[in-house]
């Protein structure tokens, strides 16, 4: 039992030392307000690039319900903002799409 502490502890400790050194020096530098916006940037390239690729593989037969879909939720972000009201928006068109063109 002890060794499995053990290795929790040492699983933890690599794990989240790497992401805390960053911080700290990051922390402690002047950083351009260009580089600085840069920065503010990077979760929404990393969420984009997470679900881009699964959009489109989700319905290989309507390749139109995913363009549909995601045009949605773009169009409506950009519009109104917020993140519930797209992704179930999102859904909902995809899903009626797919209805409305027999893939179910």
């Amino acid at each position: 039992m002890n060794d499995l502490i053990f290795l929790i502890l040492g699983m933890a400790f690599v794990t989240y030392v790497p992401r805390l050194v960053p911080f700290f020096i990051i922390s402690k530098l002047n950083l351009s307000k260009r580089f600085e916006a840069f920065l503010k940037c990077v979760p929404y390239v990393a969420l984009g690039a997470l679900i881009i690729p699964g959009v489109f593989s989700v319905t290989p037969d309507v390749p139109a319900a995913s363009l549909i879909g995601i045009g949605f939720a773009i169009l409506y972000g950009l519009i109104r903002g917020g993140m519930i009201i797209p992704v179930l928006g999102s859904v909902l068109v995809t899903f009626l799409v797919l209805l409305k063109q027999g893939a179910f």
